[in-house]
């Protein structure tokens, strides 16, 4: 059955081969689902195509019920007409950096390597390739395919510092804990310019367990843990939804507000 919301007591699931089931959804040859192209104000500005489908149940998640639901969203673009369309929104808006988001922006391989193609002629300054990394971590060709663009920085999005909290907070087997820790790996050794972020907002990771992944970060890069771009979980819509489908009660958690 495919995973819609994480509750409890959810079967733990394998995210490659939900991957690839979104990908049947979400992908057709190089094309892939997008509900809108506009510009936000984050990075500085930046314009944006929002994507249909991710391989990750996060309770705490902000993105649309396309993430949910990917066969009811979307309409499909290629690579060269999705970034002519983020092209339009950063002209429109007067920004010069562009993303894929709201989903999972490595599912559709052949698109996204087809947009960061279509990328390089836009005159654009940067493209961010936001990631939870399971993807990367699974296949260290993807990443080195990365390697040969200019002016991409990826951002890894961490989950969780243990594994058992990485199953609880995205439905995923424990066993993928490690593919993001992979893909960091890989974008070092291939020399791209990333980051790594984590949702360390302490209502949902614990000071210990906090601890616990700079420590791991540290080992893999020591630059890499010094500059962790650390999360906190905002109050959407959707993030409310999908906190009562797993057992939050979101003016509980949300009174708390976040502390250290």
């Amino acid at each position: 059955m495919y995973p819609r919301f994480l509750m409890p007591g959810s079967k733990p699931f394998d995210p490659l081969e939900l991957a690839r089931e979104t990908e049947r959804i979400a992908c057709r040859g190089d094309e892939r689902k997008y509900t809108a192209f506009y510009a936000t104000g984050v990075y500085g500005g930046i314009a944006t195509g929002y994507v249909v489908g991710c391989c990750l149940r996060c309770f705490y998640c902000w993105s649309g019920f396309e993430r949910d639901f990917p066969e009811f969203f979307g309409r499909f673009f290629g690579p060269e007409e999705a970034m002519e369309r983020i092209k339009r929104a950063a002209q429109r808006f007067g920004v010069d950096k562009a993303r894929i988001s709201g989903g999972e922006p490595t599912l559709c391989k052949r698109h996204l390597l087809g947009l960061l193609e279509a990328f390089q002629d836009t005159g654009l300054r940067l493209f961010i390739l936001e990631t939870n990394g399971i993807l990367l971590g699974a296949d260290r060709s993807y990443v080195r395919a990365l390697s040969r663009f200019e002016r991409i920085h990826v951002r890894v999005s961490l989950k969780a510092g243990y594994p058992s909290a990485f199953t609880e907070r995205t439905g995923a087997v424990q066993e993928a804990f490690e593919l993001p820790f992979r893909a960091i790996e890989a974008l070092l050794d291939e020399g791209i310019s990333f980051h790594v972020a984590a949702m360390t907002d302490p209502r949902i990771m614990p000071e210990e367990e906090r601890r616990a992944l700079i420590e791991r970060l540290a080992e893999i890069d020591p630059v890499v843990a010094a500059n962790l771009e650390e999360e906190l979980c905002d109050p959407y819509e959707t993030t409310l939804v999908r906190m009562m489908a797993y057992g939050v009660d979101p003016a509980e958690f949300f009174g708390r507000g976040p502390r250290r």
